[in-house]
């Protein structure tokens, strides 16, 4: 073989092996990077969340973790709230490690899955919204419907029914801000945020300026 062929030969074999090396490198890398593209804007559910790391011991109470269902276990831990059991999450206890030993979990996420087995055991409460991605804002009309026409539909214990101005007026004299305010902390009968935890600020004021000018004030045409 001449100088010249195995000049090439070789030429050829260090291509072949570079080629071979990127493929390798992009095998080991590109799993990452997909995943590192994909969180910004998906975050799993507390289900999700639950299914895929915590069942692994809550499912048949390892090691001494409250089992999913047992009222009585998550009852008495609901009771310290999901910012303190979120921490206790985030920092790990007795046998549960860290974050669950899953690292890749937000916090939002180690919050929905608490609020999964919680609910799974008798609780009630909201899941969490993402801090990455928040959600479109409702309208308040979407709001009156899903939530305040329940009571202010006809009035029930007092709640100013929807387009009475007479009702309402009073409510306002001092501004829609203080109104505002008031459904956020809640008033009488009414539950903090009218018991919808994860109505915005924003949502409660675009509410109670449908209710007040419900039947009064032409509504937007979609």
């Amino acid at each position: 073989m001449s100088d010249k062929a195995c000049g090439e030969g070789n030429l050829s074999f260090i291509k072949t092996h570079r080629l071979l090396l990127i493929a390798v490198v992009l095998a080991t890398v590109a799993p990452g990077v997909a995943q590192a593209a994909q969180a910004p804007g998906s975050e799993r559910s507390g289900k999700e969340v639950v299914d895929a790391v915590c069942i692994r011991c809550h499912g048949p109470g390892t090691s001494g973790a409250p089992k999913i269902g047992d009222k009585v276990a998550w009852g008495k831990l609901a009771s310290e709230g999901l910012s303190s059991l979120t921490e206790i999450a985030l920092k790990g206890i007795r046998q549960m490690p860290p974050h669950g030993a899953d690292f890749t979990l937000t916090d939002t996420e180690i919050e929905r899955a608490i609020t999964y087995l919680v609910n799974q055991s008798g609780g009630k409460w909201v899941e969490p919204i993402s801090r990455i991605k928040p959600p479109v804002q409702r309208t308040g009309e979407q709001i009156v419907q899903a939530r305040c026409s329940k009571c202010h539909e006809k009035g029930l214990n007092g709640a100013p029914k929807i387009g009475d101005r007479d009702a309402w007026i009073p409510r306002l004299k001092d501004g829609l801000d203080r109104v505002v305010r008031s459904a956020i902390n809640g008033h009488g009968g009414m539950p903090a945020r009218g018991g919808m935890a994860n109505v915005t600020d924003a949502e409660l004021r675009d509410a109670i300026t449908y209710m007040f000018n419900k039947g009064h004030v032409p509504e937007k045409t979609r």
